[in-house]
């Protein structure tokens, strides 16, 4: 089939590639200039496993542009994957999907059989999409042509740093339409994914036993809310088990044996029961603000939902806590951040704790250094970090340090020479922001180790920290930052 992707952020580029590679004519468009020529001259404009790799196998198959013109008119499908940041209000701005809509209008060929909305967008943005689409073309017609095409809703549900893992293999493929032709063209257009018929990437191959994807074929409405629902779960379980650690700390319980314990439970499940310093990036925070504002705008609240947010966003101010009680303050510390992502295998800084607590530690008075293995220099881009100290290796980050607090559980961070940082500190205090580390192996190499819920192997008192020559002040808690949802 030919298809055209509008958008070539995480989803759209991660779409296009897969589709190009399981047979499609695929057309990336991007308003972007420098993205598109980024990506035409064999360079990702993010860091995703295996994409660039998806992208050479595609080939010619997968081309890009920046005209509507070139990307539209001879397309039987149209996949929007544009950007929906949130709104001051928690809503989430679709002013782009709005703009692509318009352009689709104006540029519609005969051949398109759907349009679908990829983009995470409220219930009703579907209709909205189809009825822009339509006053467009009939703007341009001057009255008001059939309707030769359907839209539909086609979230993802692709998870960054395994981007192309779940395109290629994913758990369902959802297609919320009014109109069974929509169906009908998506269940064509995955039709190599839903059968498991393509030869996998010898990079990547078919997980053991993954013979078939099942496709829901639903509503528009129940599609757009599925797809909010399912994140705000995901962000509930996090949350849940960050609650417990706090318990577990206060009781002289572990909870990772809780996490355990209680992840046998088929009704539970082990996934997202990972104690720590809690969740960031595009999706969590931004799709539980929409879905709050969303039962707003009808009337209703959602308490669960809004006790979720409250608990992550607290848990950054947790580690602060932690950070205190071990340093005995923190104006003149030195404390070290390993990873700046919100999570391992991405660049991507959006709403990530690290960011937050850096932030958080400068403003109580901290000098702060980080490293991370890909993000560096995203992380220079983000405004109101000028005094954060970027080093190129965490030994640099460990040198005179006070404490190091691991943010972001990248594998390569379970096999630093922790004996050569310990020794290299001020004082070998490791906060496991992930929960994700020996304490044995840490303590063993002269670490204090402290962790989010996690029953020390040691009985002592905390090390006891030198004297400065000027006593620290009271601590207070950091204000909130602007722009970050609480």
């Amino acid at each position: 089939m030919k298809v055209s992707i509008i958008g070539t952020g995480y989803v759209g580029l991660t779409s296009g590639a897969v589709l190009a590679y399981l047979g499609h004519e695929v057309t990336c468009l991007d308003t972007d200039r420098a993205k598109i020529a980024q990506v035409r001259a064999g360079r990702c404009p993010f860091s995703e496993p295996h994409l660039d790799a998806l992208l050479r196998l595609a080939g010619g198959r997968c081309r890009f542009t920046t005209f509507y013109e070139e990307g539209i008119p001879s397309a039987e499908v149209i996949l929007l994957c544009v950007g929906t940041p949130p709104a001051p209000d928690g809503s989430p701005d679709l002013r782009s999907v709005f703009e692509v809509a318009r352009a689709i209008g104006a540029h519609l060929g005969s051949a398109c059989k759907v349009v679908a909305n990829k983009s995470t967008v409220p219930v009703g943005t579907a209709k909205l999409v189809q009825s822009l689409i339509r006053e467009t073309r009939m703007a341009g017609n001057g009255k008001a042509p059939a309707v030769s095409f359907s839209v539909a809703s086609n979230p993802e549900f692709l998870s960054q740093g395994a981007a192309v893992r779940d395109c290629l293999y994913p758990d369902r493929i959802l297609v919320g339409a009014d109109d069974p032709r929509g169906v009908a063209a998506l269940r064509q257009l995955y039709e190599p994914v839903i059968e498991q018929s393509f030869a996998p990437p010898a990079f990547l191959p078919r997980p053991r036993g993954k013979t078939g994807v099942p496709l829901l074929d639903t509503d528009l409405a129940s599609a757009e809310l599925i797809k909010y629902a399912a994140n705000a779960f995901l962000a509930l379980k996090i949350s849940f088990i960050n609650e417990v650690a706090e318990l577990a700390e206060k009781t002289g319980a572990d909870v990772g044996e809780v996490a355990r314990g209680i992840g046998f439970d088929p009704r539970i499940g082990p996934s997202f029961l990972q104690a720590g310093i809690g969740w960031g990036g595009s999706c969590f925070g931004k799709d539980t603000a929409t879905l709050l504002a969303t039962a707003s705008q009808h009337g209703l609240s959602m308490p669960v939902v809004q006790a979720a947010r409250e608990v992550n966003y607290r848990q950054r101010q947790r580690v602060l806590e932690q950070l205190h009680a071990e340093l005995g303050g923190l104006e003149g510390q030195i404390v070290g951040l390993l990873g700046l992502a919100f999570k391992p295998h991405t660049d991507d800084v959006r709403d990530a704790p690290g960011l937050d607590l850096a932030r958080r530690l400068i403003a109580a008075g901290a000098t702060v250094k980080a490293h991370h293995p890909v993000a560096l220099d995203r992380a220079r881009a983000e405004p109101g970090l000028p005094d954060l100290i970027y080093c190129d290796t965490p030994q640099a980050v460990a040198q005179a340090c006070d404490a190091i607090v691991l943010v972001t559980e990248w594998p390569q961070y379970r096999r630093l020479p922790w004996s050569q940082l310990a020794a290299a500190m001020r004082s070998p205090v490791l906060l496991d922001g992930r929960n994700c580390l020996d304490p044995k192996q840490l303590e063993r190499a002269g670490f204090r180790y402290v962790g989010m819920g996690r029953r020390s192997t040691r009985s002592s008192a905390p090390r006891p920290i030198r004297t400065r020559t000027s006593p620290a002040p009271v601590w207070s808690p950091a204000p909130a930052l602007s722009g970050v949802p609480v």
